[in-house]
């Protein structure tokens, strides 16, 4: 269910909705004049690097998408930066910090969680790790797999938008 579809009500007067209305974006309540918007969260992750040029993979310990291959990154909090949140996220996943951030792509994304359909704009950059070596599974995390881009099998990636952003990632340059 998309977040749009839960508000049977104004959020505002508690006027029930017009079935017809339910799902509809933005929400107007037609009572009180509400127009309530249900954007996208954000999200930033990181293709992490180590001086031999593989990249940290995550296996996620949590659904959506247990067990496959994600890479480090997570929601944005209100007031925080793309860069800081993902430095924040790899630290909270991983223990890493980062050098060299660089942006990569966006990519819309859906997140399921909790019976809810969350629409996500995945914001996806590169970064290098300052220590590569004391990298833990921590928050999230059931184990870490440093990889070379172009050996990671699609099939194994959690989302997506990970799968369209590696793409980018193993082009060649120029």
């Amino acid at each position: 269910m998309r977040p749009a579809e839960m508000f049977r009500f104004c959020p505002r007067c508690g006027v029930a909705r017009a079935t017809a209305n339910l799902g509809q974006i933005p929400l107007r309540c037609e009572a009180c004049g509400l127009v309530f918007y249900f954007n996208p969260t954000v999200s930033a992750a990181a293709f992490v690097r180590d001086s031999l040029g593989r990249v940290l993979f995550i296996r996620r310990a949590l659904e959506p998408a247990k067990g496959k291959l994600g890479i480090p990154g997570g929601f944005i909090d209100m007031g925080e930066t793309a860069e800081n949140a993902l430095r924040r996220e790899v630290r909270e996943e991983v223990g890493l910090e980062l050098e060299a951030v660089s942006f990569l792509a966006s990519f819309p994304n859906t997140y399921y969680f909790r019976e809810v359909s969350y629409a996500v704009v995945d914001l996806v950059f590169t970064a290098d790790a300052v220590a590569p070596g004391t990298a833990n599974p921590l928050d999230g995390v059931v184990s870490l797999e440093w990889h070379h881009p172009a050996r990671v099998d699609p099939r194994e990636l959690a989302f997506d938008s990970i799968r369209e952003t590696l793409k980018l990632l193993r082009a060649p340059v120029g």
